[in-house]
């Protein structure tokens, strides 16, 4: 089942989010080396500046249930090293594609 993973960043996050981002990449690259991501990326403060900063992430991936997806981000660099200040996992189910 798709589980849509949504991560806010708090306030100061920046220098915690740039050190932890290689291993949080590490990470989703293997999940998706699985066949597992449909997407995944960064949410950036302002539309016209997607170079600027980044208040949070979005992930939908295909999970076996609840407690796994969850587990899989708890253990995810932007929850362990404090990028997030809040993370909602959800059912997600995809109508398009």
């Amino acid at each position: 089942m798709l589980w849509m993973i949504f991560g806010r960043d708090r306030a100061d996050s920046a220098p915690a989010r740039a050190a932890a981002r290689p291993a949080h990449l590490t990470r989703l690259q293997a999940l998706h080396a699985q066949g597992k991501v449909k997407l995944a990326g960064p949410l950036p403060a302002d539309a016209n500046d997607a170079g600027g900063a980044i208040v949070g992430s979005l992930i939908v991936a295909d999970f076996e249930d609840r407690q796994a997806a969850e587990q899989w981000i708890a253990a995810d660099p932007y929850c362990t090293q404090g990028v997030f200040e809040l993370v909602e996992v959800q059912p997600f189910k995809q109508v398009l594609p």
